[in-house]
């Protein structure tokens, strides 16, 4: 078929465009290929090679590149709407012009500038749409179709210019040295994510999620951010909850001697940047942290129950043992979270060879990523996990007595 595509696109006799539409190619090496204009639509290619591979103008339309390495490949003008790509590193690539919004059955890529040969069997094309939508249908939904995933993606030095990436998740992305020259971000999440460096000439940022965004050394003097989400550091969130936080790391580094445990019960820390801080054993019940970011945050033996920490990034943080029964946690990343048990010390500070599992009683993980997140133990019992990513989870004696898991149908609320 590759043989073929090649002839196809010299204009050779037997020449046949290529059609993996839906196809399990999983971990293959398709690497330096040239596979302009291939069909793609729906393949599963996670942990696939396609380094150096021109994919200029192709077809890769609902496609799971999840961490597959496309570093330094073409992909031009490509249609990458609804795509899974996280954790896949396009370091270097070109996705000039590219189409990263979300999977509909609206013409996209070539087709919607009406040129290249997807506009010539636009049927074809759209009952191939059609097929791969249907697939992810189960996976992670969201009004106005089915969002492009970069969470996590390396996009190091990536020529994204002119790229429309709208509505699309980069939550934890590198973006560092990336060129996004009149790229389109509106409506985006960039929670978590680093620019540092990153060419912004004319990108559009409007509604877009920056909470927590790394922006160092970027020149925003002609990018557009109306209406964005921004990082609300704890300096501006009042002189009581600055005081709270200090008495509380004052407490947990003296052992009590010094300082008073944080009494953050109904605080409304949204959009905070909350990055490495330590609030271990602090009491937060039903405080606000929606859209926080919490990235490498300390929250062992935490009392958040009934918290809402929806969209919050909590990537990399450690709430072993924490309390976060009933919690609102609906689409926020708990990639590599440790909500394992806690090991119980004696106020000297020597383990007593007990332990203090995680309680998730009731909790709403609808659509939450939880990609090798430590559940061993937990308390899951009547969690709502409808839609949750669990690659790699550990659960490891986990309770699951009435919990809705992945694949499961839905209980009647």
């Amino acid at each position: 078929m590759l043989d073929r595509h090649v002839r196809w696109i010299k204009g050779q006799p037997g020449g046949a465009r290529a059609n993996l539409a839906m196809a399990d190619l999983e971990g293959a090496d398709l690497s330096q290929r040239d596979l302009r204009g291939a069909r793609l639509v729906g393949a599963r290619l996670t942990r696939g090679r396609l380094n150096g591979t021109n994919l200029a103008g192709a077809d890769l339309f609902g496609v799971d590149l999840r961490d597959a390495d496309i570093s330094r490949a073409n992909l031009t003008q490509t249609d990458l709407r609804g795509a899974r790509l996280r954790a896949a590193d396009f370091s270097n690539a070109n996705l000039k012009g590219a189409d990263l919004r979300s999977g509909t059955l609206e013409p996209g890529g070539t087709a919607r500038r009406g040129t290249g040969p997807d506009a010539q069997d636009a049927d074809s094309a759209r009952l191939l749409h059609k097929a791969a939508l249907a697939r992810l249908q189960n996976e992670t939904t969201a009004t106005g179709g089915i969002p492009t995933d970069l969470t996590g993606a390396v996009l190091r030095g990536a020529n994204l210019s002119d790229a429309d990436l709208t509505g699309s998740i980069l939550q934890n992305a590198d973006l560092s040295g990336a060129t996004l020259n009149g790229a389109i971000l509106s409506g985006a999440r960039l929670n978590g994510a680093n620019l540092s460096g990153a060419s912004l000439d004319g990108t559009r940022f409007d509604n877009a999620d920056l909470v927590g965004t790394r922006m160092a050394d970027c020149d925003l003097s002609q990018a557009s951010l109306g209406a964005a989400q921004m990082t609300r550091p704890i300096d501006s969130m009042g002189s009581e909850i600055q005081r709270a936080i200090f008495d509380h790391e004052r407490w947990i580094d003296s052992v009590g001697q010094r300082g008073e445990r944080a009494d953050l019960d109904g605080a409304d820390l949204s959009r905070a940047d909350l990055r490495n801080v330590n609030l271990s054993a602090a009491s937060m019940r039903g405080a606000n942290l929606s859209a926080a970011a919490l990235t490498g945050a300390r929250l062992m033996m935490t009392d958040l129950s009934s918290a809402n920490l929806e969209g919050a990034n909590l990537m990399g943080a450690d709430l072993s043992g924490a309390n976060l029964s009933y919690a609102i946690l609906t689409g926020a990343d708990l990639t590599r979270v440790r909500l394992g048990p806690a090991e119980i010390k004696d106020p000297s500070g020597r383990p007593t060879g007990r332990s203090w599992a995680s309680n998730l009683t009731g909790a709403d993980l609808r659509r939450a990523l939880l990609v090798g997140t430590c559940l061993v133990q937990a308390n899951l019992a009547e969690a709502d996990l409808e839609s949750a990513d669990l690659d790699g989870a550990d659960m490891a004696g986990a309770k699951l007595q009435r919990a809705n898991l992945p694949g499961k149908p839905p209980r009647r609320r």
